[in-house]
Parts: structure tokens; sequence; C-alpha cells
């Protein structure tokens, strides 16, 4: 079911590594690369194309591991599916994600982002896109809402 990108940095040098993208992935990005999502392609393409340099807060593990728990309460998964997803998603965030801390002046500014009602945004979005502005990030996300609320706070996006 997920994505298998074992060894995609071992065939990277020095100077590919310094080139490459640092994206922070949200959480619809991960869910779409280990279940059956519409985006799963897609997440699937650009990771594969791009060999950028992954980063993600612990909140989106907790983000991911409600999705994935969700859809076996509503009896898309088995539990064998779900541990299997969850095995599979910790095996690979450990090889392949930075996995970066949340800051006060994370909650902060995603305070700040939500009080700018023409954003639109929830307390979960802001927060990612708090982290991702505070380390100089390309966000990647399949949430319109998002995509739209980062340009508005001048934080790059991925294309995928």
């Amino acid at each position: 079911m997920p994505v298998n990108l074992l060894g995609r940095c071992a065939t990277k040098t020095g100077a590919d590594i310094l080139a490459a993208k640092r994206i922070y992935l949200d959480s619809s990005v991960l869910v779409a690369l280990f279940t059956p999502d519409p985006f799963r392609d897609r997440a699937n393409a650009f990771i594969r194309a791009e060999a950028p340099i992954l980063f993600t807060a612990g909140f989106a593990l907790v983000e991911f591991s409600s999705a994935i728990s969700r859809l076996f309460r509503m009896k898309l998964f088995t539990s064998a599916d779900t541990q299997a997803v969850f095995t599979n998603f910790d095996d690979w965030s450990a090889r392949e994600v930075h996995l970066v801390a949340l800051d006060p002046s994370d909650l902060v500014s995603a305070n700040a982002s939500v009080r700018q009602l023409k954003l639109g945004l929830r307390a979960p979005d802001a927060i990612h896109l708090a982290i991702a502005q505070r380390l100089g990030l390309e966000l990647a996300t399949f949430d319109e809402r998002m995509t739209s609320a980062a340009k508005a706070l001048r934080i790059t996006t991925a294309r995928l």
C-alpha cells in the first residue's frame, strides 16, 4: 500500500543534497502516500521526481494516526490493514523524514493567522503553516485553503 522510497537518497551526491528542495509535508500528503487516496499518485510522483529532503512535525504524525484510525472506525480498513499502515509509515518516516519540534512561537504565529479571518484557517492548518514558515520550508499540501493561505502569508508551496 505505501510508497516504496527505500534508498531514494542513497544515490545522492553532496551537491545533490545541497540542491534538493526542502519540503514540509502536511498530513494530507502523508495520508495520501499510505492510503488509496485520490491524491496518492500525485504524492508519489512528486517525491520520486523531486527527491526532496522531507520534514514534518510530530503534530502531523498525530493527525496521520487519527486519519488512519478513522478509516478503521469507518470499517474501510481492517485491524491488520491499520496496523500494517502504521508500521509501514513508522518505518518510512524514521528513514525518510526529518521530524521537527513545535516551537512556542509557532502557536503565536498560528493564532495570528487564524485571526486573519479572510484566510479561513483551522488551528491545525495554521500550525503547519507556522512551522513551515519558521523553518523556511516549502509546504506540500493537497488542501486548497491551506495553499491559498500559504500564498497570502508568503510561504512557498510545492507543485504537487
